[in-house]
């Protein structure tokens, strides 16, 4: 009779324990799902919020226009001049079934292809997604969906041809 309390007891411990171990959480948010990277899913204009997890010095900025149709960009950017720079040029997209969606591009006027390819990820439809050079883990650029560029860069980097 002592050995079947001490059962007993075991038992309806281990059930109240059991009872907690499958509850979950309700205040988790479902994670939102990646997209497809395509050229639909690209096209439009997209701003460079965060370079390696920091967000851009002030003066500094970049931003990417994709067009679908004939798989071009315009990048408006302010880095590596004291003046802001318009560069346009073609880009690529390929899935590699190992590594994910890679995108490469070359520049117009001869001035050869990007620097790197980059891994794109998390791609989503609320407007953001995550660029990590192919061969530079550490290169990480966090791009945010914008309307359009402003006006007043498209004026700061307005070719020198354009009178």
């Amino acid at each position: 009779m002592k050995y079947l309390k001490k059962l007993f007891t075991l038992l309806v411990i281990a059930l109240f324990v059991c009872g907690f171990a499958a509850c979950s959480s309700d205040d988790e948010e479902p994670e939102e799902p990646s997209l497809e990277v395509t050229p639909a899913n690209l096209h439009g204009t997209w701003e460079l919020a965060e370079w390696n997890g920091e967000p851009l010095a002030e003066g500094t900025y970049c931003y990417i226009v994709f067009n679908r149709k004939d798989l071009t960009f315009e990048m408006y950017q302010k880095f590596d001049s004291m003046y802001g720079r318009h560069i346009t040029g073609s880009f690529a997209i390929k899935n590699d079934p190992y590594q994910g969606y890679i995108i490469s591009g070359s520049y117009d006027n001869g001035k050869g292809d990007w620097y790197q390819s980059y891994l794109v990820t998390r791609l989503l439809a609320s407007g953001s997604m995550i660029w990590t050079a192919k061969d530079d883990v550490t290169d990480i650029s966090r791009y945010k969906r914008c309307d359009e560029v402003p006006a007043e860069i498209l004026k700061e980097c307005k070719d020198l041809t354009e009178e």
